[in-house]
């Protein structure tokens, strides 16, 4: 029932974000409102998000602001109060539909990132509106689709370099072109662009990303070149990114990422003892998180665990793997 609501939002906001823009009239009550504290309460949101455990800890809180965002969007306001509103609008769906992948929901989560992607068009905001385009191509990635995901990464990054330089937009574009490229088989074209987004370093770190929907900072660049790498059928590459990224402190998803791809790692090597030693502790990350990406990156892990299904604790983790939970 909540997810058919949200999606009736989406229906509902997209075709506001798409009127025309009103006569000047005075501003309603909502709208004062959502001027005021919205910017405040959405960075609170991405927060909680972030700090959680399990991401759909926020969902209420959310879905209770898409009632408000929506209610904004039909009161009579300027244009320029359409703009704010509509980057707003732009910032919220894209929460939603990281909460929707999370969950494994990836049509869901399209259609949110779709919305957000014109809603940041219609408030004017480039760097907005490419983020909103990078999220939607995360979605084919982890749909195995890499080449639809290339289109929307080649326009996302064009859109950014209109944006403000001083954001690390450009950079995050670019990292996740790498794992596109990693997806094609294309080590090369990889490398160029996991050496394009390292340029996120020389960017002030401070001023670089919002905290929001543009979190990138360059500080998850080793566990990313581990997992292309890894993708590339390059273990011997892999390692010591993936090491390096595990000494690192991580959010408890990015974590159980890095022990997924270490597990993957050992059936490379056929080093039973590995396999088992880094499935398990992402096992039981899963476990605290109840997130559907963690449980699709251990769906990687088991599609290797064949060989060795001989082994009593492979088995054990085959079955365990298989119980998880597929959508949260």
């Amino acid at each position: 029932m909540k997810r058919r609501e949200v999606l009736g939002l989406l229906a509902v906001t997209g075709a506001l974000v798409a009127l025309p823009d009103p006569d000047e009239a005075a501003r309603g009550r909502t709208v004062s409102t959502l001027l005021e504290t919205g910017d405040a309460l959405h960075r609170s949101l991405w927060q909680v998000y972030a700090l959680s455990d399990s991401k759909q800890v926020v969902f209420p809180a959310v879905r209770a602001q898409l009632d408000v965002m929506a209610k904004g969007l039909t009161e009579t306001r300027t244009a320029v109060d359409r703009s704010r509103l509509c980057r707003m609008t732009a910032d919220l769906y894209q929460l939603v539909g990281e909460l929707f992948f999370d969950a494994n929901r990836y049509t869901d989560a399209a259609q949110c990132y779709t919305l957000a992607a014109n809603a940041a068009y219609a408030g004017g905001d480039h760097d907005l509106w490419a983020c909103a385009m990078t999220r939607h191509a995360y979605v084919e990635l982890y749909a195995r689709r890499a080449p639809a995901a290339q289109p929307l990464l080649a326009a996302a990054f064009r859109i950014a370099r209109r944006g403000d330089g001083a954001l690390s937009t450009r950079h995050w574009v670019a990292a996740v072109q790498a794992q596109a490229y990693a997806a094609m088989g294309d080590l090369d074209a990889c490398n160029r662009a996991l050496d394009e987004a390292e340029k996120v370093h020389a960017l002030n770190g401070a001023h670089s990303h919002n905290g929001g929907w543009l979190r990138f900072d360059g500080s998850r660049l080793a566990e990313e070149r581990g997992a292309c790498y890894l993708q590339l059928g390059r273990p011997d590459l892999a390692e010591e990114a993936l090491t390096t990224a595990l000494a690192q402190p991580l959010s408890l998803r990015r974590r159980a990422a890095v022990l997924s791809d270490l597990a993957v790692l050992g059936a490379h090597r056929r080093d039973i003892d590995q396999i088992v030693h880094y499935a398990e502790q992402a096992l039981g990350l899963a476990d605290r998180s109840n997130s559907g990406f963690i449980g699709k990156k251990l769906d990687g892990v088991r599609g290797r665990l064949a060989p060795f299904l001989s082994d009593d604790r492979v088995s054990t983790l085959d079955h365990r793997i298989a119980a998880l939970p597929r959508t949260a």
